[in-house]
């Protein structure tokens, strides 16, 4: 089945990274290759066939040591979510992430995993036929962001009154409106319980230098064969500054650079003048 357009394509493309880490000894995800496969993007196919940007794209090889250090970062952010008591686990936009199958959950965790319902039906069919078991009671919410997925969590069982952890990966860096995107953050703080959770990556503003590092970042992958237009998927604007607009309202927020995760998985740093389209990390807690 191949699912070539919109967000599957950077549902795709994360999950190529996953499988090229996983390849290298960084990760261990064994069911990313198979959705990248499955996901019918050729030339992510052939990324993860002969690790392409691993070995002749610095760009490339930055991209994919960063979204598996960031794996890393949120797998262990959950661990330690998990250690302190918390059952009730939030994905947003989960794309071809496979968490519930491939981490270690405590008894009793629940998982919400929100994204369209073609994404969502992609990935649970192969990892169906490849015999994956679920680590966690699992919740497919398919919801578009744009819409009331508040409404489609709850009818599956999300309990606003119990402390959860919310992961927003690869979602705040431009993919939703400024306006969307302050939708969604205020309605992740409405259903937080104090003691909740939240981790996330985004891009801090969109400054002029910044949209000619995402024009330059599309552009290389474009030139190696990714036919995908990826620059349409994201919007430019005035976006709040996401560690400030959830303190302002009942967070506390914990910021890290690109190079404090690189450095917790044993990578070198980011080398200076490398793209300026990187993300910041941010960890939050309802207080």
């Amino acid at each position: 089945m191949a699912t070539t357009a919109g967000v599957a394509v950077t549902a795709a493309l994360g999950a190529a990274a996953r499988a090229v880490a996983t390849n290298a000894g960084l990760l261990n995800d064994p069911f990313a290759e198979p959705l990248v496969r499955a996901a019918g993007v050729d030339h992510l196919v052939r990324v993860v066939d002969d690790a392409r940007f691993a070995a002749d794209d610095a760009e490339g090889q930055g991209f994919l040591a960063i979204c598996a250090a960031h794996t890393r970062f949120v797998d262990e952010f959950l661990a330690a979510a998990g250690r302190a008591g918390l059952r009730q686990v939030v994905i947003l936009a989960s794309g071809l992430d496979t968490r519930p199958y491939r981490l270690w959950w405590p008894p009793g965790t629940t998982v919400f995993e929100v994204d369209r319902p073609e994404v969502l039906d992609l990935k649970a069919g192969v990892l169906s036929g490849l015999g994956a078991d679920l680590r966690a009671s699992r919740r497919a919410v398919g919801a578009d962001l744009h819409q009331d997925w508040p409404a489609a969590l709850r009818r599956v069982g999300f309990a606003a009154n119990a402390p959860s952890v919310w992961i927003a990966e690869q979602l705040l860096i431009g993919y939703l409106t400024p306006a969307a995107q302050d939708r969604l953050l205020q309605a992740v703080t409405a259903m937080s319980a104090v003691g909740s959770r939240f981790a996330a990556d985004h891009l801090p503003t969109w400054t002029p230098l910044q949209l000619e590092a995402e024009r330059s970042f599309v552009d290389g992958w474009r030139r190696h064969g990714l036919d995908a237009d990826l620059a349409s998927l994201t919007h430019a604007g005035q976006y709040h500054y996401v560690p400030e607009y959830l303190a302002a309202t009942g967070w506390e927020t914990m910021r890290r650079n690109v190079n404090d995760l690189l450095r917790a998985v044993g990578l070198p740093d980011r080398p200076r003048g490398e793209s300026e389209f990187v993300p910041e990390y941010l960890t939050a807690k309802r207080v």
